[in-house]
């Protein structure tokens, strides 16, 4: 399934659009819904969509059942397999004669923003027999010249080893690939997994056949089916990258990152540009969501977890509620620790009976009232590792941390904790 195959429920907007300011607009204006807009003013013949990959439209468009999807991520985490490589795909239909980053239909959403970014676009990249893809917003400085913020994980490693060497590093950018793809791109692995492998195994676990890889002239794979395909090198140069509004809604700081060179792009007939609105659900959803496997095999080692759900309020990052059944006395604080093992940038974790609602704040607040009581039901955790996402953490990168049981306290009479609504 290609991306554009989940826009069947897309309202069409045909009146004249900017990429600067008015996509974004328009769609805050309306409640941020599944948009497709078809006449963008810089970008004639190019459309642009947001506001896809929610919870619920995924769950929908995949046929999965909400309280299942994590376990699918889960399994395709354990079970990685190679893709298919293929000769031909309709990425390929539209190779550019010149390149001009700025004819592509790259919006400038938050006015705080320093201009026109990709957020939703993948980078691939290659170096030294190992592959990534991974997410990193992407500054358009010119027509052949990105400035990408490349957070601390796998390929800031790859990019910090080959530059030490003197080395570029040859790369890949992809754009509306199918939704399993961005998947497995937001995902976050201790160890050098192929993300691609991960998304092989979800595509043919949900559509019974592999992913198909073509390859493009710098000997990067990309999904045959993405909209967009761009390839050039993660150069020894460096830029000003940011303010950036981030997925907690604060904007983050200006910062010398490196900068990529485009030596190609190539896409679909009639592309379809995925512009990613920071902050808002569907980077929110995209974020949280490859995190909710491994928070809840951890919290598994310890007790019976059932679901988990990354809180809007915490940015899909932050915070999660957990909903565990409680089989043993303690089982709500041992899950507060796996909880937060299990995803080290997490500051908060709520953890709630199998009668809770855990996507309804109302349901876990009332939970909270009726449950807990912070003096014995709580855990905070001084001096932790803090995420870059959280702007109150100190100046040394630290922070606290707490964990909440409101799980209905052991030895009690049930009945007299049970909502009659």
């Amino acid at each position: 399934m290609a991306l554009r195959d989940l826009l069947g429920a897309a309202r069409i907007i045909s009146d004249e659009m900017s990429v600067l300011h008015d996509i974004f607009d328009f769609s805050n204006a309306e409640g941020h819904p599944l948009l497709l807009f078809d006449n963008i003013k810089e970008s004639p013949g190019h459309k642009v969509t947001l506001n896809i990959l929610t919870r619920p439209n995924l769950c929908a468009a995949l046929s999965i059942a909400p309280e299942h999807f994590i376990d699918l991520l889960a399994w395709a985490m354990a079970n990685p397999s190679q893709p298919k490589l293929v000769e031909n795909g309709e990425v390929l239909e539209c190779p550019q004669n010149s390149i001009n980053l700025t004819k592509l239909p790259i919006p400038h959403h938050w006015p705080e923003d320093r201009g026109r970014y990709m957020s939703a676009s993948v980078i691939i990249a290659e170096y030294d027999g190992i592959r990534n893809m991974s997410f990193h917003r992407q500054f358009l400085r010119d027509p052949t010249h990105l400035v990408v913020r490349l957070v601390p994980r796998h390929l800031r490693t790859m990019t910090d080893k080959a530059r030490s060497n003197g080395e570029e590093v040859n790369i890949a950018i992809i754009n509306g690939p199918d939704p399993v793809v961005l998947l497995a791109a937001a995902m976050s692995f201790d160890h050098n997994l192929d993300e691609l492998t991960v998304a092989n195994s979800l595509h043919q676990k949900i559509y019974g056949s592999a992913l198909e890889l073509i390859k493009l002239p710098n000997g990067i794979a990309v999904p045959a089916d993405s909209e967009y395909a761009m390839w050039g090198r993660i150069t020894l140069e460096d830029d000003d990258e940011g303010p950036y509004v981030d997925i907690t809604g604060t904007v983050d700081e200006v910062r010398q990152e490196p900068v990529i060179e485009i030596d190609g792009i190539t896409h679909r007939n009639n592309p379809i540009f995925h512009a990613l609105i920071p902050a808002e659900a569907e980077h929110k959803t995209l974020m949280g969501l490859p995190r909710a496997p491994t928070i809840k095999a951890a919290v598994n080692e310890v007790c019976e977890c059932l679901d988990v759900y990354m809180t809007e309020g915490g940015g899909g990052w932050l915070s999660a509620v957990v909903k565990i059944k409680v089989n043993n006395e303690g089982d709500g604080k041992r899950a507060i620790e796996a909880a937060l093992a299990g995803h080290r940038s997490m500051k908060m974790v709520t953890i709630v009976d199998e009668d809770i609602d855990i996507t309804d704040p109302v349901r876990v607040e009332w939970a909270l009232m009726t449950r807990w009581q912070p003096d014995i039901d709580s855990i905070i955790l001084s001096n932790q590792k803090g995420s870059s996402l959280d702007p109150s953490r100190h100046e040394d990168g630290k922070t606290a941390k707490i964990g909440i049981d409101a799980t209905i306290p052991w030895g009690s009479d049930k009945t007299g904790f049970t909502s009659v609504q």
